[in-house]
């Protein structure tokens, strides 16, 4: 956690100079006011949303590189088969392009899909789930991230964390500009450190704010897609694939899905305390009394 909070820090000193050179920019070229409101909000659209894009314009990229996933072009043997014609044939059902089918090493059960779009998407699974789980449970698993994918689940996160963290950079620094002047007294305009402070003070803490109603929309996502899945499978089915991935927890965490693409995993972790309200994934046994109570 310390290492989190140290990267933010860095990572925030480093973005408000480059808004600092952007700012300049855009006054210099365009005439823009980016001390005044308006130019604020175009500041914090720009950051806030382009940030958000480009990382679902590289999902697919990221997504490969830190799992090392294997895309599945030529299938080397009957499993790798079978992977790449049932999750096609359930992309056809569900009305959206054929993704890109993956593999990559891990005991760990679990599974993803992400993308920028509907029809040019990623599923990928694990080997653990492959050779752990039965035929008609990878199945389900596979009807789950297939209806994320029809569901358009990366593109409206993206959405919700887009605009998220352009109001938390634009009311930073709004109400950085508020204390700055009436509590310590700094009514020249200039900027010290006492309002870089504030700002990453209230970024914290916003951001905070901001990452439990992203975490919310994602656990009702996973809700949405378990009856998607069912709806491509069966409910039975479904609810088998969830029992299996209860108890398929990697000992190991090295094993687990990487931090960069952990929320896209059909399995999440269970935190506990306050770190619960930043789950990305619903506990599994609620997503199983979904299942079978509908």
């Amino acid at each position: 956690m310390g290492n989190r909070v140290m990267l933010f820090l860095a990572t925030n000193i480093a973005l408000m100079a480059l808004v600092s050179v952007v700012m300049s920019v855009l006054g210099a070229v365009f005439g823009i006011e980016t001390d005044g409101v308006i130019g604020l909000i175009i500041l914090s659209a720009v950051i806030g949303m382009g940030g958000s894009f480009a990382s679902l314009a590289m999902s697919k990229w990221i997504a490969k590189r830190a799992t090392g996933a294997h895309v599945i072009e030529q299938p080397r043997n009957d499993a790798e088969k079978w992977l790449v014609e049932t999750t096609h044939r359930l992309a056809d059902e569900a009305g959206i392009g054929r993704p890109e089918v993956a593999i990559y090493d891990s005991p760990d059960l679990n599974a993803f899909a992400t993308g920028a779009k509907r029809d040019n998407a990623l599923v990928a699974v694990s080997t653990g789930l492959v050779q752990s789980m039965r035929p008609n449970e990878v199945e389900a698993v596979l009807a789950h991230e297939v209806s994320h994918i029809a569901n358009g689940d990366m593109v409206t996160l993206t959405l919700i964390q887009g605009v998220l963290n352009a109001a938390v950079f634009f009311i930073a620094r709004v109400l950085g500009q508020i204390i700055d002047r009436n509590v310590f007294g700094n009514r020249d305009g200039g900027r010290g450190f006492g309002y870089y402070g504030i700002v990453i003070a209230l970024q914290i803490a916003l951001g905070f704010l901001a990452s439990m109603v992203v975490m919310s929309f994602s656990r009702r996502r996973e809700y949405r897609a378990d009856a998607g899945g069912a709806s491509l499978t069966s409910n039975e089915d479904m609810a088998q694939a969830l029992e299996r991935l209860r108890g398929g927890v990697a000992p190991n965490a090295r094993t687990q899905l990487p931090e960069q693409v952990s929320a896209m995993g059909i399995r999440g972790s269970s935190p506990t305390g306050i770190r619960a309200l930043l789950m990305s994934h619903p506990p599994i046994d609620d997503r199983i009394a979904a299942l079978r109570a509908g």
